[in-house]
């Protein structure tokens, strides 16, 4: 059991120990805590993850996107129930579109994935993206690693599919799993470049019964697709697979390449260095997002920066010497 201080509040190290012990309800807070952005919680949330990192890195994390009523929450549901049944203890990030006045969220995976729910080797936890660029919640990063810490050894991350920018998910995860409807024709069109590009998968969802010689075509023109692109590793070409989340088919080849993708990077070193380079930037968004906090903190400065805008639209300075000049005043 995790322990509270004489205010109530609980202390980072009983958490971590409940968190190492295998605790649901401790590891369920201790999102919570990350996830808030009182200024006492983040900083507690802080020592709570340093304590944790010793013991995170294991896993393999698995980013899962694709447009809304693709069946990312119906595959999830299903390959987590697999793997499971194959002894593996999976954890589950699903980010929700959050209300854009209100910042509230449907908060509906649970419902949506009745498998995993109610399997004890599995975690499910949505999120609110509260706008967040690329609709991933802003501490999913964090949230992983304490998955990771709680004996969780599957990350599966699935994202909001709303086409702003997956670069976010892709960035946090070592496999990125793009899910296709089938049917190339405009399906094909309205693919974005860039989502081709960050995907080490891509699967035709849907591809049983009546669609599937729509999904063996649409196959084909995403073969055709990747294979003008340069790959983003000499190790890894990625594959075009047809699954069915529903029926259940084609999720072994699915996961069969997840796992050889994750043998290739380990043994060529691309691993280490990925989640490396991650680190690194993630430190550079949280610094970004620190500057961002002050500026909305420093009443003098937000007075400044609402001055400074409206001289920007109006032509009057340019946002080079505006942007020098909040710095300044930051700086000061």
């Amino acid at each position: 059991m995790f322990l509270a201080s004489a205010h109530g509040s609980i202390e980072a190290a009983p958490l971590a120990h409940a968190i190492l012990a295998g605790d649901r309800a401790a590891l369920a807070r201790a999102i919570t805590l990350v996830e808030s952005r009182k200024p006492e919680h983040q900083e507690k949330a802080r020592r709570l993850v340093q304590l944790l990192m010793p013991h995170t890195g294991k896993a393999c994390r698995v980013g899962v996107t694709g447009v809304p009523g693709v069946g990312k929450s119906t595959t999830i549901d299903t390959l987590g129930a697999n793997l499971c049944g194959a002894g593996h203890r999976v954890a589950v990030l699903a980010v929700d579109p959050s209300s854009t006045r209100t910042g509230g969220s449907i908060l509906g995976d649970k419902t949506r994935m009745a498998r995993l729910s109610a399997d004890r080797r599995a975690f499910i936890r949505p999120s609110p993206s509260s706008g967040t660029l690329g609709g991933v919640a802003a501490k999913t990063r964090e949230s992983m690693l304490l998955c990771e810490a709680a004996g969780f050894d599957v990350i599966l991350v699935e994202t909001v599919g709303i086409g702003q920018s997956e670069t976010a998910v892709a960035d946090m995860t070592d496999f990125f799993l793009v899910l296709m409807l089938p049917g190339a024709g405009d399906e094909l069109q309205g693919i974005k470049k860039g989502v081709l590009e960050l995907a080490d998968m891509i699967a035709i969802n849907k591809s049983d019964g009546d669609n599937r010689p729509r999904a063996i075509a649409a196959a084909g023109e995403y073969r055709a697709a990747l294979h003008i692109l340069q790959p983003a590793s000499a190790h890894w070409s990625p594959p075009v697979i047809l699954v069915s989340g529903l029926a259940n088919e084609g999720l072994d080849i699915l996961w069969a390449n997840i796992a050889e993708h994750r043998r290739r990077m380990e043994a060529a070193g691309e691993l280490a260095l990925r989640r490396g380079r991650q680190q690194v930037r993630w430190m550079w968004t949280m610094i970004d997002n620190g500057f961002r906090a002050r500026l909305g903190s420093n009443a003098e400065v937000r007075a400044l920066v609402g001055d400074l805008e409206k001289q920007v639209a109006a032509g009057e300075t340019s946002p080079a010497l505006a942007a020098e000049q909040v710095l300044h005043a930051l700086g000061s």
